[in-house]
């Protein structure tokens, strides 16, 4: 072959044929991340076995599993009100593969300074649900309705035993809250969570304890318990014939509804595909009717939700509970510092 022509054919046959070959090697070659899951997945809880974030991620994971076409390992790894686990989920690389199933309590981490971790950090793969809190008594207590107990923690200051599952658990906030509004104090009674603090009630080492619906649903059903309110504006369908707080006392519908919620997170960074992936994979498994029955099961009520409408539903709820704490003198930093508004009222 001549010079020139071989010279032609480099210039408009090979050079071209190389550079379309080069760009469709880019476009058909997916980067890692666009291939994300490529094998199992590591998924942290920050309470422990048995306990209500634990049974819906228990729940709800499996039906993710199936759009993702990998295992979601599931481990629980509690401490510190949830901070040990979430702290371990920052300390791993962004990229989709350690995933942290939390409630509610980083919310409030900073203003009881338990942890400088907060969701911030981390990315709402998906909110599940909100749970409702409930005022329980045993069957046999002379209280019959939630202005009793107000009245008598009225006449007799810190002397009702109520449990108490930690700073910053459900019968803290919900303490405080009534301290806030009805200027009442209790004697709280620690325990390590609402499995040992629903037997003491039951055997009346304790007069009255504030659970999520899920751990006393069956009690009421089977009338070992009675409920008092449900800490709400409305009534809840799992307890027919209970009152709502809010309707009962309308001075506490600007905390309200109030109640833990759990979800699903990867840390900030994680690349979008990634993270889009896995919300693509959880909506559709806690919208799925083998979801809605468990969630109706326990009392809980779905949320679904992701991304920023994800975040604007958790500020609201850190401002409203971080301002109830501040004003019960609960919080060991004022929200002030950690730039949470106070919450409009209603």
């Amino acid at each position: 072959m001549h010079a020139e022509a071989a010279s032609r054919l480099l210039k408009f046959v090979l050079i071209p044929a190389l550079v379309v070959t080069l760009a469709w090697g880019v476009m058909v070659v997916p980067s890692r991340a666009q291939v994300y899951p490529e094998r199992s997945i590591t998924g942290i809880i920050q309470w422990g076995a048995g306990g209500t974030t634990d049974r819906v991620s228990r729940r709800i994971t499996p039906l993710a599993e199936r759009a993702l076409g990998q295992r979601v390992v599931l481990s629980n790894m509690t401490g510190a009100s949830g901070a040990v686990g979430m702290q371990y989920v920052f300390d791993q690389r962004a990229d989709g593969y350690t995933l942290l199933y939390a409630a509610e309590n980083p919310t409030i981490y900073g203003v009881l300074d338990l942890s400088p971790r907060n969701f911030d950090e981390f990315e709402p793969i998906n909110l599940f649900a909100r749970s409702i809190p409930v005022v329980v008594v045993r069957s046999d207590s002379k209280l019959r309705y939630l202005t009793e107990l107000i009245h008598l923690a009225k006449q007799q200051p810190g002397q009702i035993k109520a449990g108490s599952t930690g700073i910053g658990g459900v019968p803290f906030v919900v303490g405080a809250m009534m301290t806030a509004v009805s200027g009442v104090k209790f004697n709280p009674i620690p325990f390590d969570g609402d499995g040992p603090a629903i037997p003491a009630l039951l055997g009346g080492h304790i007069d009255f304890h504030v659970s999520v619906m899920a751990a006393v649903a069956e009690h009421i059903r089977a009338g070992r318990m009675r409920a008092l309110a449900v800490i709400d504006n409305v009534p809840a369908d799992v307890a027919p014939g209970v009152p709502a707080l809010g309707q009962m006392m309308p001075e506490y519908r600007p905390y309200l509804p109030w109640g833990p919620f759990f979800g699903v997170w990867v840390k900030k960074g994680t690349p979008a595909p990634a993270v889009r992936r896995l919300a693509d994979a959880f909506r559709p498994a806690v919208a799925s009717e083998d979801t809605r029955e468990f969630l109706d099961l326990i009392g809980a009520v779905p949320l679904n939700l992701s991304g920023d409408e994800a975040m604007r539903w958790v500020k609201q709820w850190q401002s409203v509970t971080a301002w109830l704490l501040h004003d019960a003198k609960a919080t060991q930093k004022s929200p002030e510092m950690f730039g949470i508004p106070r919450p409009a009222r209603k």
